[in-house]
C-alpha cells in the first residue's frame, strides 16, 4: 500500500503510501517459541465446523487434533480437553471431564467423523460452548483461575452473528484462538479472537500442522497471564484519558459526553491506585482539565468530570491534539506509569471530521504502546476513527452523542480486555518505476518514512531503482535512523532509461535486498514488506521472480498506472486483491479511501516452514484482509 511537476506528485503518492504503511504497521505481537515442552494447568476446548466443506480436510484435522493434544500433560489436575462440533446445530464429542488419560483422548480425536450439513452457525456455537462447556458441571475450572482456551477451527462465513457471543466469551476470561481454514471469512474470525493477532489464516488442511506451534505458544503465553475478569480484582494498573472533543460543535451535546465519561469512570478502581485518570478537551487545540496523577479517588474524579465545561473553539484538530497527549500526557512527568508496566489507554470522542491528519500522531501513540479507543458521531469520518483506534473493533459510532449509552458496555468490556501492546517490527522495500515512463515525477517515500519508528532493532527502509536495470538506492541496513533515511529520500534521482524490465527488479530484490546481509530480518520473524510502483508494462517474465518472492514470504503490493499491465500486476502481488490501479499517479488520492476502509489489519511473520496466517494484530506470513466497504 505524469503530468504533474516532481513537487505535487512527490505528496499525492506520498499521502498514498502513508495510508497504506499507517495501517500494514499497527502494533501486533508474536508469539514464538522454539521448542515446547508439555503443557498442563489449561483447559482447552476445540469448536470444529463439521460443515460439508469442511470434508475433505477430516484426515488433516484429526492429524492437527492429535498433534496437538501430544504436547498436553493430560490430567485432572493437569490439562483437560473437549471437543465440540458444528455446523447449523453444535453437538458435544466430549467434555472437559469425560477423559482423564491422554490414550483415551488421542483415541477419539484421531477418529472424528465430521457429520456434514450446509449451514454454518458459528454464533450459536460459541453461545453453546459458553453456556455448556465452560462450566462448572462440565469439567471447566475457570472459577479455579485455570486459563479458559477455546480454538475454532473453521472453513467458511458464518451464516449468523458472531459479535455478541465471542464478546461474551472474553468478558469471561476465555482466551479464543481462531483458525480459518479455505473460504473462512479473516476479519470475521479476527473479530472472534482474542486479538486479531491470535486469528490464523490457512491455504490448506495440510498446512494445520504448521500452525501448531503456534497455537501451543499462545496457549503457554496465556498460562499465567489471563485470569477471568481481568480488571476486577486484579493487580493490572492503567492509565485511562479521555480526550474529548470541547469544540463548537458539540456544545449542545457536552452534557451527554460529560456524563458517558462519568458513568464509564464509575467502574474504574481509582482508590486503590491501580487506576489513574486524566481528561484533556479540544478544538483548535489541546488543554488538560486534569492530569494522571491529580485525584487519587474515584469521587474526586467523578466529581471533577461532573463540573466540566465545554472549552469551546473551532475548528476541530484532532490530529494536533492526539500529539499533544502523546508528548504531555502519557509520559513521566504528568504521571504515567508506563515504564511501570501500566497499560496507557486513550478514549478519544469527537463530533466531527478533523482538519489536520491524525495519522501521524496516532501511529506514535500506537508506537508507544498506547491503546486507542474512538468515539464518533454521525458527523465524523468513520475511516479516520478506524485510523486512530488501536483495533477495528475499538471504533465506534453513535448516531448522537444522546446515544452513547447504547455503546457503554462494549467500551466496558473492551476497556477490561486490553493487554499491553507490543511494537510490531518490519522491514520495508519500496522497488520504483524510474524508467523514462514516470520521467515527468518520481513517488517520494519520505512521509511514509515519517510513519515509522526506525532504528537497527525497529523499522528498517530500503529503496531500490528500475528501468532496464535495477540500482539499490540504500539497502535496510544502510540507516539506522529516521533522519539519514529522510535526507537521503529527499535527494532521490530520476534515474531513467528503457526499456521496463519488472522481473529483473524483482529478482534483484529478492536475492540482493531481503537477505541477511543487507540487513532483511526475515529469519528473525520480522514482516518483510515490497510496494511496487510501475507506470508501465514489463518487457521480461515476472511470474518467476514474483513466485519466488511470495515463497520467501513476502508481501507484495502491486500499485500501477493505466499503462501497466493489469494482469501482470496481479501476479506479481502477493493476491490480486492487493493490486491497485489509477488511471495516472496523479489519481492516487482517488483510491485512499478505498485503501483505507479495506485493508483491516496486517500482521507478518516470515518464517521459513510457515503457513499463511491472518492475525495483525496484532506471524507466519503477512496477509491483507480485503474486502469491499459500502
Amino acid at each position: 500500500m505524469l503530468a504533474m511537476t516532481l513537487i505535487s506528485l512527490q505528496l499525492l503518492s506520498d499521502l498514498l503510501v502513508v495510508q497504506l504503511l499507517f495501517l500494514l504497521i499497527s502494533d501486533n505481537s508474536t508469539l514464538l517459541t522454539s521448542d515446547i515442552q508439555r503443557v498442563d494447568g489449561v483447559d482447552v476446548v476445540f469448536l470444529l465446523d463439521g460443515s460439508d466443506e469442511m470434508q475433505k480436510g477430516v484426515q488433516s484435522i484429526c492429524d492437527f487434533l492429535g498433534q496437538f493434544v501430544e504436547h498436553l500433560d493430560i490430567g485432572p489436575d493437569k490439562a483437560q480437553v473437549a471437543v465440540i462440533q458444528y455446523s447449523n446445530k453444535p453437538t458435544t464429542h466430549f467434555l472437559l471431564n469425560t477423559y482423564s488419560s491422554k490414550i483415551d483422548i488421542m483415541a477419539e480425536v484421531r477418529n472424528i467423523n465430521l457429520e456434514g450439513g450446509r449451514s454454518r452457525n458459528t454464533g450459536e456455537a460459541l453461545d453453546y460452548v459458553k453456556n455448556n462447556v465452560f462450566n462448572t458441571s462440565s469439567g471447566s475450572r475457570r472459577h479455579e483461575g485455570i486459563p479458559q482456551i477455546l480454538i475454532l477451527l473453521s472453513g467458511g462465513k458464518s451464516q449468523d452473528d458472531v459479535l455478541v457471543p465471542s464478546k461474551s466469551l472474553k468478558a469471561a476470561g476465555i482466551v479464543l484462538l481462531t483458525v480459518a481454514v479455505k473460504y473462512a471469512d479473516g476479519a470475521e474470525m479476527q473479530s472472534i479472537a482474542y486479538s486479531p493477532n491470535h486469528a490464523y489464516l490457512l491455504r490448506e488442511f495440510s498446512d494445520l500442522s504448521l500452525v501448531r506451534q503456534r497455537l501451543l505458544s499462545a496457549v503457554v503465553s496465556h498460562k499465567d497471564t489471563v485470569r477471568p475478569g481481568l480488571v476486577q480484582g486484579t493487580s493490572v494498573k492503567r492509565d485511562i484519558v479521555f480526550l474529548l472533543d470541547g469544540s463548537d460543535d458539540v456544545r449542545s451535546r457536552f452534557t451527554d459526553i460529560r456524563e458517558f465519561v462519568a458513568k464509564v469512570v464509575e467502574k474504574f478502581d481509582v482508590d486503590k491506585g491501580k487506576d489513574q485518570v486524566a481528561v484533556l478537551q479540544y478544538s483548535n487545540s489541546a488543554a488538560v482539565n486534569f492530569n494522571l496523577n491529580a485525584y487519587k479517588t474515584r469521587d474526586d474524579v467523578l466529581t471533577a468530570v461532573r463540573n466540566l465545561r465545554p472549552k469551546g473553539g473551532r475548528p476541530q484538530y484532532t490530529g494536533t491534539a492526539l500529539q499533544f497527549v502523546k508528548d504531555h500526557v502519557f509520559t513521566n512527568n504528568a504521571a504515567s506509569r508506563r515504564h511501570e508496566g501500566a497499560e496507557q489507554i486513550l478514549v478519544l470522542l469527537t463530533g466531527g471530521r478533523s482538519r489536520d491528519s491524525p495519522r501521524g500522531p496516532s501511529r506514535a501513540l500506537k508506537t508507544l504502546g498506547v491503546v486507542t479507543f474512538a468515539i464518533g458521531s454521525r458527523m465524523t469520518d468513520l475511516v479516520e476513527m478506524q485510523s486512530i483506534s488501536s483495533l477495528p473493533n475499538y471504533s465506534y459510532s453513535v448516531p448522537d452523542f444522546a446515544n452513547l449509552q447504547n455503546i457503554q458496555q462494549s467500551l466496558e468490556t473492551n476497556l477490561a480486555q486490553v493487554r499491553p501492546q507490543e511494537v510490531t517490527r518490519v522491514d520495508i522495500v519500496f522497488l520504483l518505476d524510474g524508467s523514462d515512463n514516470t520521467r515527468k515525477g518520481f513517488p517520494a517515500i519520505q512521509e511514509v518514512v515519517e510513519t515509522l519508528s526506525v532504528d537497527e532493532n525497529k523499522d528498517r527502509v530500503a529503496v531500490v531503482q528500475y528501468s532496464r536495470d535495477p540500482a539499490a538506492q540504500f539497502y535496510l541496513n544502510t540507516y539506522t535512523t529516521k533522519g539519514e533515511i529522510l535526507n537521503t529520500v529527499r535527494g532521490l534521482r530520476h534515474k531513467g532509461g528503457r526499456p521496463l524490465n519488472t522481473g529483473a527488479a524483482l529478482q534483484y530484490v529478492r536475492d540482493n535486498v531481503f537477505t541477511a546481509s543487507s540487513g532483511s530480518r526475515r529469519l528473525e520473524g520480522v514482516p518483510q514488506l515490497l510496494i511496487l510502483l510501475s507506470g508501465g508494462r514489463s518487457v521480461d517474465n515476472v511470474d518467476t521472480p514474483a513466485s519466488a518472492l511470495k515463497e520467501l514470504g513476502v508481501l507484495v503490493f502491486g500499485i500501477g498506472t493505466r499503462s501497466s499491465d493489469s494482469r501482470e500486476l496481479q501476479r506479481i502481488s502477493h493476491d490480486p486483491s492487493y493490486a491497485l490501479s489509477v488511471s495516472d499517479f496523479t489519481d492516487l488520492p482517488s483510491i485512499q479511501q478505498q485503501l483505507l476502509s479495506s485493508v483491516e489489519a496486517v500482521v507478518i511473520d516470515v518464517t521459513p516452514e510457515s503457513p499463511t496466517v491472518l492475525g495483525m494484530c496484532y506471524h507466519c506470513e503477512l496477509r491483507v484482509r480485503m474486502w469491499r466497504h459500502s
